[in-house]
């Protein structure tokens, strides 16, 4: 049995799938291993290290390959390197993307997104979303830092006192939570709001203010999921005139609101980004879905007023080392749960919940109810 480490051919993706830790545990079981050369040189990886571990370093390490494992869905052109019957697993954004599902299909091969892993106790250490968002949310408040121009701590001296950064967080899952961790860790006066009431103690348990129109629908806004449900049209009109007198008073904003399989939500106007003052800054995390931010741009620090809002993609990916640590864990636990550690074979269980959830094609068809082609 074989897996392939594939090198991404998006040049703005820097994270690799595997560590050389995750390949001495795919060894251990057995498994060849093979990686395609200078895949895990953004990550600060090099061929060596695979190697020394006993990855063979080959241009072929695709072919023949029972498991590929990728950062992102494979194109069209790699599919065709690709074995059929071959297992391909890795972060692969189906939401709207048909075509390339259906790419995949007509591959032959059986493609799994691990961001659609279940929310479950026994599938934790495989939650990439976690792990991803987690840094992003991280790194979002570096990103704050880099462009606002000012202190974060108080700072008392001699020549007078520096106040302390306002931050406010939107949105309080993984990324929120760890952006309000990051922002208090830099000495920030951090507020956050979130449509679900569960979120207020962890808020309030890392020394940052809640604030959310906490009314009937407030106390029901969850599913049971853990995700945010989509509010009603009145609550979001009471929500952004709250948010709207908050924003005035604040130095940065960080927004991380996204529905699954549904464009992020506005929740910044242009009247609000408008009304901060010159120098403050917004970071936007959902500008791959769309933006929260009114006028965000996907790649850039656009500039209203003097106000900035920061549009980066991929921000887990410019922590490339840490990121692609994590999510290699997370693939190597999900890999071994499809694996027969006797015969040293692959032994998909189709009617597991974690293949259930997260299988998006096999035998030439895609198989995923949620993303089933039309009639």
């Amino acid at each position: 049995m074989k897996i392939a480490i594939a090198k991404e051919i998006d040049a703005a993706e820097p994270r690799v799938a595997a560590t050389p830790d995750t390949v001495k545990k795919f060894k251990s079981l057995g498994i060849d291993v093979a990686i395609e050369p200078g895949a895990g040189i953004k990550s600060g990886l090099l061929d060596a290290d695979y190697q020394a571990m006993g990855a063979t370093v080959s241009a072929d390490a695709v072919k023949d390959a029972d498991i590929v494992i990728k950062v992102k869905r494979p194109e069209p052109s790699e599919l065709a390197t690709y074995k059929k019957g071959a297992l391909v697993i890795a972060i692969m954004d189906p939401y709207g993307n048909d075509a390339a599902l259906k790419a995949m299909a007509d591959a032959g091969v059986s493609a799994f997104a691990m961001e659609l892993m279940p929310r479950i106790t026994r599938a934790q250490v495989m939650d990439v979303l976690s792990s991803q968002a987690n840094l992003a949310g991280y790194r979002a408040v570096i990103e704050s830092a880099e462009a606002f121009g000012r202190a974060f701590p108080m700072m008392m001296t001699a020549a007078g006192t520096v106040p302390a950064a306002k931050v406010f967080v939107m949105g309080v899952g993984v990324a929120g939570l760890q952006a309000i961790a990051t922002a208090r860790r830099l000495g920030a006066v951090v507020t956050a709001t979130d449509v679900r009431p569960a979120v207020k103690e962890q808020v309030e348990s890392l020394g940052a203010k809640f604030i959310a129109v906490e009314d009937e629908e407030f106390k029901q806004a969850e599913t049971a999921g853990g995700y945010a449900k989509e509010m009603s049209k009145e609550y979001q009109a009471k929500q952004a005139a709250l948010t709207a007198e908050h924003i005035k008073k604040q130095d940065i904003v960080i927004t991380t609101a996204l529905i699954p399989g549904r464009p992020a939500p506005k929740l910044v106007s242009a009247d609000m980004v408008k009304s901060m003052k010159p120098g403050s800054v917004l970071v936007d995390l959902a500008v791959e879905r769309g933006g929260n931010v009114e006028g965000v741009k996907s790649g850039e620090i656009a500039e209203v007023d003097g106000v900035k809002i920061v549009g980066f993609p991929n921000l887990a990916g410019k922590v490339a080392a840490s990121a692609s640590n994590l999510y290699a864990k997370n693939l190597q636990a999900f890999i071994e749960t499809l694996i027969d550690k006797e015969s040293k074979s692959l032994a998909v269980k189709w009617d597991d919940e974690l293949v259930k959830a997260t299988a998006l094609t096999k035998d030439g068809s895609v198989i995923h109810p949620n993303f089933q082609p039309k009639a």
